[in-house]
C-alpha cells in the first residue's frame, strides 16, 4: 500500500512511498514521515484489582489525528 498523504501532495518523488501502518482514528494509510507512533495504556476489565497493563501498547496515528488529540 502507498501513503495517502504522499499521494495527495502529487510530488513524484514521494507519491510511491510505502506505508508503515493505518491510522487508528481515521483509517488512512501512512508512511514513516506522515505517521506518528504513540503509546497508549491498555485497559482490561478485571473486576477488582489492577485494570491496566504494566507496559503501554503502540498505535499509529496520521499527523492530523495526532495533532487533534494533543492538548492545546
Amino acid at each position: 500500500m502507498k501513503c495517502y498523504d504522499c499521494a495527495v501532495t502529487g510530488d513524484t518523488a514521494t507519491e510511491d512511498t510505502v506505508a508503515i501502518g493505518v491510522c487508528r482514528r481515521c483509517g488512512l494509510v501512512v508512511c514513516a514521515d506522515h505517521g506518528r507512533v504513540t503509546q497508549v495504556l491498555v485497559h482490561r476489565p478485571n473486576g477488582v484489582g489492577k485494570a491496566t497493563s504494566d507496559r503501554p501498547a503502540r498505535r499509529v496515528l496520521c499527523s492530523p489525528c495526532h495533532s487533534a488529540e494533543r492538548p492545546h
